[in-house]
């Protein structure tokens, strides 16, 4: 007892101390100053009770009781854990024995544990756990309240250049400064979180009108555009700010941070240093359901991804050219998935590599049963996701489909759109210098909604345009969209490009189209998307669709 490093005492039944150990007596003064002493004079007044009670359990027969109490020290408290038990003593008289452990040190361990989970290392700002528990609090708040807030999120501009051009340990310095103003120019009720990268989040309880949000966020970008002195750098970066609002743009905490987020990816893609508050009319990211990502990891072992078939008509004949292949997933409980639900999945978690592999080989294979029919070439169109696109393996794909179906090069026209090309031209010179070399034709799908520069027409291999369904919808009434499509068939005859109309539904827009030279058309007007066997059907009883079979009109319905 006298060398446990633990405060060790022996007490009377009434709890007065009849024996204190070294430790003890270190902390607390002389033995003999403390000896005939109540234990409760030690302890801070709201702890006796629990002193109280330990005595009376073990007095009545508890083997032992364990609990927390603070001792005065020197004008501070010391918590100690506490183990109280009682035994026989020589003189056959019943005494407690209390053995405490200082839980000083593993308090202040466990304090700057919970801070380390909570807090991000660099900043010292609250970390993703922590802004998720204070964006649930404040949502229980506004709901009782009835009031709204706004979840703001804050991307650096320009950032990367600092880290790549003058290392990290400068970009780190850039981060930390930028919390410190930020966190100076908002209230003590908001919080700022550091989420990853150079995006923070903050959150502003009773900011939700446009007034209050521009007055903020103006703030926000004001205090980083001053420059930051780091190590003799003088550096200037911006920030783009994007805000969603409680309850009017969503009322779940993982929807707001995605609607936030989303705004701040526009606001940067719109000129950068600005705040892009989010609209209802505005393109939200996709809801990602996990329990639906899980499904589909499954539904590939299953084999329920689908291939659907869009013929692709000449315009003047009706005669079916070719087929665009497009997805499907028939799952056994909610039937057919939308692609817009499942392909954004399959893009961030990089199952479309895979799923675009075997639809690529697939639709070639398919192409050959097609040919079989219709005793004529035919073509095949599939579309290739931006993730394929970007897959140092794609033309390895591309080959062995190539090589098994045993097709031409040339009967396989590969669909991207303009927004894939432009992330990387010079990467993307690159591959469609090699498909071309393989005999592959390029579309560009969706024609004139991604980037308006054309430069990429004269630089890129390109055989064919997609004019997009949007441009078609409203001919042949609308004088703009008549415009848009005469400049781009104009355009190109000159470059010598093949044009496809996307979305012909009625004679008048097929009418129009063929009148101003366009030489192919898809649509619902001469066939929707329809499995295999019903394309071959079509092919059989009818090559030349000048008035259009019955069975195609209602695929789909």
């Amino acid at each position: 007892m006298e060398e446990a490093g633990d405060v060790v005492l022996r007490l009377g039944a009434e709890g007065q101390i009849l024996f204190a150990s070294q430790r003890t007596s270190e902390l607390f003064g002389a033995e003999s100053a403390l000896t005939g002493t109540p234990l409760e004079k030690l302890l801070a007044e709201d702890d006796r009770p629990a002193l109280h009670t330990a005595i009376a359990a073990v007095l009545a027969g508890e083997r032992n009781r364990q609990f927390e109490s603070r001792f005065k020290v020197a004008n501070k408290e010391i918590r100690f854990e506490l183990r109280l038990s009682s035994y026989i003593s020589q003189q056959a008289s019943i005494e407690l024995l209390v053995v405490g452990r200082d839980m000083t040190q593993q308090q202040a361990t466990e304090e700057r544990l919970r801070h380390m989970a909570t807090h991000d290392a660099l900043t010292e700002l609250p970390n993703r756990l922590l802004l998720s528990d204070r964006i649930r609090m404040v949502i229980a708040n506004a709901r009782r309240s009835g009031q709204s807030f706004s979840i703001a999120t804050i991307g650096l501009d320009g950032f990367k250049k600092v880290n790549d051009g003058l290392g990290h340990p400068v970009g780190d310095a850039v981060l930390r400064i930028a919390a410190a103003r930020l966190r100076k120019t908002l209230r003590d009720s908001d919080t700022l979180a550091r989420v990853g990268g150079d995006e923070f989040v903050a959150i502003l309880p009773g900011t939700a009108t446009e007034a209050q949000i521009k007055l903020v966020t103006g703030r926000l970008i004001a205090t980083l555009q001053s420059p930051f002195e780091v190590d003799s750098h003088t550096i200037y970066v911006g920030a783009s700010v994007g805000v969603a609002v409680y309850p009017q743009h969503a009322e779940e905490e993982g929807r707001l941070l995605a609607l936030a987020d989303a705004a701040m990816s526009l606001a940067k893609e719109t000129g950068k240093a600005r705040c892009v508050v989010y609209s209802q009319t505005q393109s939200g990211p996709p809801e990602h359901d996990i329990s639906l990502e899980a499904a589909m990891f499954q539904a590939v072992r299953e084999g329920e991804f689908l291939l659907f078939y869009q013929p692709i008509v000449d315009a003047r004949t009706r005669e079916i050219q070719g087929f665009e292949t497009l997805m499907r997933w028939k799952h056994p409980t909610l039937g057919m998935v939308p692609p817009a639900r499942f392909i954004p999945i399959a893009e961030t978690n990089g199952l479309i590599n895979l799923l675009g592999a075997w639809a690529l080989k697939a639709a070639c294979v398919q192409l050959k049963q097609f040919e079989e029919v219709a005793k004529r070439p035919l073509y095949i169109s599939v579309n290739i996701s931006p993730r394929q696109f970007r897959n140092d393996k794609f033309l390895d794909v591309l080959d062995d489909a190539i090589a098994f179906s045993g097709l031409l090069g040339e009967q396989l026209v590969l669909e991207i759109t303009e927004g894939t090309l432009m992330v990387d031209p010079v990467h993307a010179e690159t591959i469609l210098s090699k498909m071309t070399q393989r005999k592959a034709r390029i579309a560009i799908d969706d024609f004139g909604t991604g980037y308006s520069s054309l430069a990429y027409l004269k630089r890129f291999p390109i055989s064919v345009l997609k004019i997009d369904r949007a441009f078609i919808r409203d001919l042949p009434g609308s004088q703009k969209d008549a415009a848009i499509c005469n400049a781009v068939l104009d355009l190109a005859k000159h470059l010598d490009l093949s044009v496809v109309a996307e979305g012909v539904e009625t004679e008048e827009q097929l009418s129009y189209m063929e009148q101003r030279g366009c030489q192919y058309i898809q649509g619902y007007l001469t066939g929707k998307p329809m499995a295999a066997n019903i394309a071959m059907a079509a092919l059989r009883e009818s090559m030349h669709l000048k008035i259009v079979h019955p069975d195609l009109r209602q695929v789909g319905k």
